[in-house]
């Protein structure tokens, strides 16, 4: 019996829930950015602007291309792709090329316009990964033997971002590994010894650096440094706390004039809080479950693993940094600098997601 393969129409609801998404980080951007532009650059709406053009203007043409290409030219040129995202992010170790941010190595900075190559290597690394595993997974007797060579790949991206001291994208980086690699029908022994594994290595990087270990105490008790390391989760918890149910109103926020760091990215979700209330972040929690219920259903949907896998990757980076990033808001989980997806002010998150949601909604077409 012949095969057939129905054409429709690209899931609805994980359009309307993505692009709700990205209205709402415009919306709270366009406040939360205001002081701050004004201070660096004397135009208020600098860091609106920036995103507008290079975010999401430059994100939606990546998207539609993305969204146009056969997804079969992703799985033949996936190892391309992810060699190309990975020299891009190595670059950042170049002289003149690479600057330094808070410490760490993460960006690339040409000609004026300045990039985090990691962003883009966690779409780069899914495509290759989901690829790959499947690939050897054809190969049957081959595939008892998969867990070496997965870890391998694993600890070559590790590498390059603990040298960049980027322990937020090695943590997204690791769950989206082991997600794909969880429902790839691998043994569960071979989960379990990744995962315990991890636990050991992350152990390693808190205990042996000493900004992390303070960070995981402060989560463990918030008042031990409140003028110091806890600053930053004892203001994120005052910003939501007083937005009460409906907020102070959109551009009448307090912790945006310089109350509260990284106003515009890691405590986005804060500020927001702070003006629109438990109805405004109720919104956004909302509006990542929806997205989670359609990406499972688009997993569940594939009879091609390569597309699964594909599916699995995107949903679970997208859903794990907003959980990541509103559980350390509300004092929940420890500060990552995780940002929070679609919403976080940076272009080349932005850019890169879009990009990952063309290919999702592609997916979704089969």
């Amino acid at each position: 019996m012949e095969k057939t393969i129905r054409k429709t129409k690209p899931d609805f609801i994980l359009i309307i829930s993505s692009f709700l998404l990205i209205l709402l980080g415009f919306i709270a951007l366009a406040s939360a950015s205001g002081p701050l532009s004004i201070e660096l650059t004397g135009n208020s709406w600098y860091f609106f602007k920036h995103q507008l053009v290079l975010g999401l203007g430059l994100g939606l043409i990546s998207m539609f291309v993305l969204y146009k290409i056969n997804p079969e030219f992703l799985r033949k040129f996936s190892f391309l792709i992810f060699a190309a995202t990975v020299l891009l992010t190595l670059a950042v170790f170049l002289p003149k090329i690479g600057s330094m941010v808070s410490g760490g190595k993460r960006w690339i900075e040409i000609f004026g316009i300045s990039f985090q190559p990691s962003e883009f290597l966690k779409l780069g690394f899914i495509l290759y990964l989901s690829a790959w595993i499947h690939k050897f997974k054809a190969a049957k007797e081959k595939f008892k033997t998969v867990l070496i060579p997965f870890l391998i790949i694993l600890l070559l991206v590790s590498t390059i971002l603990i040298l960049q001291k980027d322990l937020g994208t090695l943590i997204v980086i690791f769950v989206i590994s082991a997600f794909i690699y969880f429902t790839a029908d691998t043994p569960f022994s071979h989960t379990a010894i990744i995962i315990a594994l991890a636990l050991i290595a992350f152990a390693y990087l808190i205990f042996f650096e000493q900004y992390r270990m303070n960070r995981l105490m402060v989560f463990l008790n918030p008042d031990i440094d409140p003028q110091g390391t806890g600053y930053h989760i004892k203001q994120a918890i005052i910003s939501v706390g007083s937005g009460g149910l409906f907020g102070r109103g959109l551009g009448l926020g307090e912790q945006r004039f310089g109350f509260i760091p990284e106003p515009t990215t890691d405590s986005i979700f804060a500020i927001f809080g702070e003006e629109a209330g438990f109805m405004g972040t109720f919104s956004v929690v909302l509006l990542f479950i929806v997205f989670a219920w359609r990406g499972i259903k688009i997993a569940k949907e594939q009879n091609d693993e390569f597309y699964r896998s594909i599916t699995i990757g995107i949903t679970t980076w997208f859903v794990f940094q907003a959980i990541i990033n509103m559980g350390a808001m509300i004092g929940i989980l420890p500060m990552t600098g995780i940002p929070l997806t679609f919403l976080s002010y940076g272009g080349s998150a932005l850019l890169s997601e879009l990009a990952a949601l063309g290919i999702l909604l592609k997916i979704s077409k089969r």
